[in-house]
């Protein structure tokens, strides 16, 4: 089942005011202390924001930004060679930069137009409730780090790239984005845990590993697909199921590994109909009778 904690580095604020991002010890930069403090003041940056403040910028390092280029042009090309058709004319019209790792405003001022989705700084993992309650206002709460240096083609947790090459380029698709707002507005119906928690792995084998049929071959359009070398290579050797949400809401998964089990959906007038029409009338009840 979907566990909040293994999603980012747990980030601490001690009494002396300092902020700390607690790496794993398989992480690639735990044992780099330049990174570390680097992750920190990211961290410390995004937790010192508050709504109506100018997003804080980062001043990306030489390093940070050759990271950004070898991962997009990567995606890039493996975007348009997996992607369904809706992604990739979504991306197209975002025009992310790829030689430079935009500032989140600069992403703002690219995806509003599209679709009216912002971007807020997070530091870390985002309470389920407020990360996916906030899609109903149109905001999408996002890290501002980019993984360690010495893989720039793998990060054991959901960075800058995940958020901004998955995320946003889903988000400038105007059909996607309507689905993340229906999201957010049953956030607002929900009372009980297990009725997020049924929520969060629906999103989960949709919005964030959601593939597709099209043109005679099977596509993807979720974020932690778009966004994973190495995972959009080998999504079609995962298991196909149709579109089931029940069993979306209740099987057990592993998101520390690449997905053995994906749901499949025929178009994506079926994900709005199956997925989305799931999401517009959910409530407690709803929840609680389909994980029973």
């Amino acid at each position: 089942m979907f566990t909040e904690a293994q999603l980012y580095s747990p980030v601490t604020k001690g009494a002396d005011g300092d902020v700390t991002v607690h790496l794993s010890d398989e992480h690639p930069g735990v044992h780099d202390p330049v990174y570390r403090a680097r992750r920190n003041a990211i961290a410390a940056m995004a937790l010192g924001y508050r709504p109506g403040d100018r997003v804080p910028r980062i001043d990306y390092t030489g390093e940070e930004q050759e990271v950004w280029r070898i991962v997009s042009a990567e995606l890039a090309r493996k975007r348009e060679r997996y992607a369904c058709a809706e992604v990739i004319e979504a991306a197209g019209r975002l025009a992310l930069p790829s030689d430079h790792i935009p500032q989140l405003d600069e992403v703002t001022a690219k995806l509003a137009p599209l679709t009216g989705f912002r971007y807020a700084p997070a530091a870390g993992l985002v309470p389920l409730r407020e990360f996916f309650g906030s899609f109903a206002d149109r905001m999408f709460h996002s890290t501002q780090y980019i993984r360690h240096h010495s893989a720039p083609l793998y990060t054991p947790e959901p960075d800058a790239v995940h958020e901004i090459l998955g995320h946003a380029n889903q988000l400038a698709c105007p059909r996607f984005a309507a689905l993340y707002e229906t999201v957010g507005a049953a956030v607002a119906r929900l009372e009980t845990e297990r009725a997020l928690k049924f929520l969060a792995d629906v999103f989960w084998f949709s919005l964030e590993f959601g593939v597709l049929r099209e043109r005679g071959e099977v596509r993807c359009y979720g974020a932690g697909l778009l966004s994973s070398y190495g995972e959009i290579e080998e999504f079609r050797q995962a298991e196909l199921r149709s579109l089931d949400v029940h069993a979306m809401g209740t099987v057990a998964y592993d998101i520390t590994h690449y997905q053995p089990i994906l749901y499949c959906a025929e178009s994506v007038n079926q994900i709005e109909d199956v997925i989305g029409g799931f999401f517009e009338t959910m409530s407690d009840d709803t929840a609680a009778r389909l994980a029973a």
